[in-house]
């Protein structure tokens, strides 16, 4: 078609949605190699550098960002050039300096929002498949339109579910350990707590 393919994109959403997975799934059916890079390791010196002002920040090795790179097949100096894809994730896209996703260096913006009743349904039923359910476990009921739960929320439900059964030398996860990690989660989120610090 003569149609240049987006250069880059960027996601963005609730955390647990789903981008890194996304990523790494277009990764592996392309073939291509994935690389990830957080952002917060660039951007950590200049955090520090604001609670101890007066600062310097020194950038060693600036030439590794967006420079021309010394071709040593060629013998000289060209531009970045390839098959290279550029894959952004955050939660605020709205905090992010426009000149950094304009159109020519992001040309593609894709939200991803937090789960539907029917894909929460799908994550569940993923994660609890290889586990033994007791009688009284029903997934319709842990799933409500209004709990502001993501993929990894859900994720972290299923797990601390079935490993207190377990530690508790049960033979099925009952709906009881459900319950109690789903309301742990949702309580730990209102709360503000980061991510991954649920228990």
């Amino acid at each position: 078609m003569g149609v240049k393919p987006p250069k880059g994109v960027i996601l963005y959403g609730p955390p647990g949605t789903g981008n890194i997975l996304l990523s790494k799934a277009v990764a592996n059916q392309t073939s291509a190699t994935f690389l990830r890079m957080v952002g917060s390791e660039l951007i950590q010196k200049y955090l520090v550098a604001e609670e101890h002002e007066p600062s310097i920040v020194f950038i060693d090795e600036s030439g590794a960002i967006g420079t021309k790179r010394y071709d040593s097949n060629s013998g000289g100096e060209r531009e970045i050039q390839g098959d290279v894809k550029v894959i952004m994730a955050t939660n605020r896209i709205e905090t992010l300096d426009p000149a950094l996703i304009r159109p020519g260096r992001i040309d593609r913006k894709i939200k991803f929002p937090l789960p539907d009743e029917r894909t929460k349904k799908c994550t569940f039923q993923n994660h609890t498949s290889r586990m033994t359910l007791a009688d009284d476990v029903t997934l319709d009921d842990l799933i409500m339109v209004k709990d502001d739960l993501s993929g990894a929320d859900i994720k972290v439900i299923c797990i601390e579910a079935g490993l207190t059964a377990s530690r508790e030398c049960r033979m099925k996860v009952t709906n009881e350990y459900f319950k109690k990690y789903k309301e742990s989660v949702l309580y730990k989120k209102q709360e503000g707590t980061p991510e991954g610090l649920y228990l």
